[in-house]
């Protein structure tokens, strides 16, 4: 059995034992993380890979779930037969022992190993949150990234989904959100996600982008260097086009109608700082609405560590890396969305140049040539990435779309007149004292969410994450952390 304790040598209660610590230990089987893993076993390194998902893919590459009895889903997808590459090499891996492959794994916390040095990541197994704990020298995270929200009137109504979330249904569960949906928010991801729409069989009315894609002239010098890029846009928008799809730029929902389910929405015209023009509010019929603003790189298990963190420039947090995937704790590297939002290709990239540089660092040895044409390559994606943040970057002017009886944080049901009560007559000048005074952020998601929304609300930027725990876990796993016995008392002898 893979899982096995007797394997990974854990004790009954998933402390770690005298077994030998994996070379590097990767968090996340995403792009990112699966090339990271393979790169570095290639080099010699052993590799623990753990990740939350069943099968690696990410959310990039969801697979449909199993009883489907679908091999894929059947909507377009870049970089396929490179993944089906990657996941060759994982197994071959595996095979030769080269690569330990934990899925079901959701690492809440990683610990520095005081004694040897290396890291000790606690995780959670199965359906059943078995703990267990894995011992490694070194360490990767590709946690990947979350949906950015924006609040407006009506996003609670049934048939309001995510972006991503739209893809992600299509994808592991092979179902349409409705039957005629509009596309809605800001960022590339829209065209994807209302391309897959639109040949799943769905009614797409039209894509509304907040944004103007003018935008992107600004920096013709790095679309020259990233033709595959304009390429694919300019691919996915002909493909709409064909379908008759709308593609109304500077827009953006400010209702939704419906009480029991979505039956249409109201869509304005944007001003520069996405501010809604008065009159020009229009009505769309649709029985679902997927919406979503970029993504936010999942940053809690860096920042726990200590990792340092930059603003990127659509506003959002990511983490502080140098040209060879390293953060600023040494023993750390990282890849994928979390160094900042990007897309596929470039998390191959990353996750094969933080593979080189582990074994580098682990070995010795010399880096080799395909390194810096890695570093250059890097930097053209990642020049890319950084137009698009700016390009989609939120106006201040959203807020404008919200009532006072909006709601914005969904887990506690905190609407927008208690946030704006708490800054202008209370006092709070930034998020925390605003959760504090409203319990805004304060539910399931932890301020996932609402963070964003509760920010600008509060005339601040979104804070770094700061959470001691990635995901709920039993409070008997907490006791069974170093320091502390049974009950969770301390212990003498920690």
């Amino acid at each position: 059995m893979p899982n096995s304790p007797s394997e990974h040598g854990r004790s009954e209660h998933g402390r770690a034992t005298g077994e030998q610590p994996a070379g590097l230990a990767v968090v996340g089987a995403g792009p990112a993380g699966l090339t990271a893993a393979v790169t570095a076993a290639d080099l010699g390194v052993t590799v623990t890979l753990l990740d939350a998902g069943d099968r690696p893919g990410g959310q990039y590459h969801r697979h449909p779930a199993p009883e489907l009895g679908a091999r894929t889903p059947g909507v377009p997808h870049l970089k396929r037969r490179a993944w089906t590459r990657w996941e060759q090499r994982l197994r071959h891996h595996r095979s030769a022992g080269r690569i330990r492959y934990l899925p079901a794994h959701h690492v809440w916390t990683v610990l520095p190993e005081a004694e040897e040095g290396g890291w000790v990541l606690h995780a959670v197994a199965g359906e059943e949150e078995r703990a267990v704990t894995v011992r490694a020298r070194s360490l990767l995270l590709a946690t990947g990234a979350y949906e950015r929200q924006l609040p407006f009137p009506g996003w609670t109504v049934p048939g309001v989904v995510g972006a991503g979330g739209a893809q992600a249904m299509l994808k592991s569960g092979l179902v349409l959100p409705g039957r005629r949906v509009l596309v809605a928010g800001s960022g590339p991801l829209l065209l994807a996600v209302a391309a897959s729409l639109a040949a799943a069989g769905a009614t797409v009315p039209a894509v509304v982008e907040a944004a103007a894609y003018t935008a992107y002239a600004d920096r013709l010098g790095t679309l020259a260097v990233n033709p595959g890029k304009a390429l694919e846009g300019a691919r996915l928008g002909a493909g709409l086009a064909r379908r008759a799809v709308r593609l109304l730029s500077r827009h953006a929902v400010t209702a939704v109608h419906g009480s029991d389910r979505v039956t249409g929405v109201t869509v304005q015209r944007l001003d520069s700082a996405w501010r809604p023009v008065p009159g020009t509010g229009r009505h769309i019929p649709c029985d679902a609405l997927a919406v979503g603003h970029g993504l936010v790189p999942q940053l809690e298990l860096a920042t726990a560590l200590g990792c340092a963190v930059r603003r990127t420039a659509d506003g959002t947090v990511a983490l502080a890396l140098d040209a060879r995937q390293r953060t600023s704790v040494p023993g750390i590297w990282s890849a994928g969305e979390a160094g900042g939002i990007g897309g596929v290709e470039l998390a191959l990239l990353e996750g094969q140049l933080a593979g080189h540089d582990v074994a580098h660092e682990l070995h010795g040895t010399q880096l080799p040539p395909r390194t810096w044409r890695l570093v250059r390559r890097r930097a053209r994606r990642r020049a890319f990435a950084d137009t698009m943040a700016a390009a989609h970057r939120p106006g201040p002017g959203w807020v404008d779309w919200l009532t006072p009886e909006t709601v914005v944080c969904r887990c506690e049901e905190v609407p927008v007149a208690e946030v704006r009560e708490a800054v202008e007559r209370l006092g709070a000048d930034d998020s925390r004292t605003v959760k504090l005074l409203t319990r805004a952020g304060m539910g399931w998601c932890q301020g996932r969410m609402c963070a964003p929304a509760v920010a600008a609300l509060a005339g601040r930027e979104p804070p770094p994450e700061s959470r001691p725990l990635s995901c709920p876990v039993l409070l008997g796993n907490l006791a069974r952390l170093p320091g502390t016995d049974a009950s969770g008392r301390g212990d003498p002898a920690g």
